[in-house]
């Protein structure tokens, strides 16, 4: 059975990284972006790694602008912003596409095994949706992901157990991590 430890991505700086090098690890591994709205997920991301990091938490991130081209700088602009807008920690990855013909096999992956079922309920929620899927339907079939800072809950075996929508409530998803731990 193919667990996230199967993949290899590129870090910042082009270098091949296995995700086996964190076997044993809760993992979160977000697609995100530095123009969003959703931007300030950074803060309590980071928080949650400050905390609980010591045990055994990491937060993998990967920029994608494949969403109204809101993260358009170079990897190392975008982890400059991040490192200093929001104090960021965690690894950050090369930008991604996680959508389409060009998206990474790892979030190919990650949606087959949790796939999108939707925004959540709300005015909000539905304008997002509504935005989402203009900006998404060039993808056809291979729309994995719906918006940026979709996250997805590693657990120690590198098994997906759950996926958390942009929408979802950042103390949600601490208490499924914190469950993980």
């Amino acid at each position: 059975m193919k667990t996230v430890y199967d993949f290899t991505v590129k870090d910042r700086k082009g270098q091949e990284v296995s995700l086996s090098k964190y076997q044993g690890k809760v993992l979160l591994i977000v697609n995100t972006a530095t123009g969003c709205g959703f931007t300030p997920h950074y803060e309590p991301l980071e928080a949650m790694y400050k905390d609980l990091r010591d045990r055994g938490l990491e937060i993998l991130d990967f920029p994608c602008n494949q969403f109204a081209g809101q993260a358009p700088g170079s990897d190392e602009e975008i982890h400059e912003f991040c490192t200093l807008k929001f104090g960021t920690e965690f690894p950050q990855f090369a930008k991604i596409d996680v959508n389409g013909e060009t998206a990474d096999p790892l979030f190919a992956f990650l949606a087959a095994e949790k796939p999108f079922e939707g925004f959540g309920k709300g005015l909000k929620n539905a304008a997002l949706n509504k935005f989402a899927a203009m900006n998404n339907k060039k993808y056809g079939d291979k729309t994995y992901i719906g918006w940026n800072f979709t996250k997805f809950l590693i657990d120690r075996e590198g098994k997906v157990v759950a996926r958390f929508e942009p929408t979802a409530d950042m103390n949600e998803v601490r208490a499924a991590v914190e469950a993980a731990l």
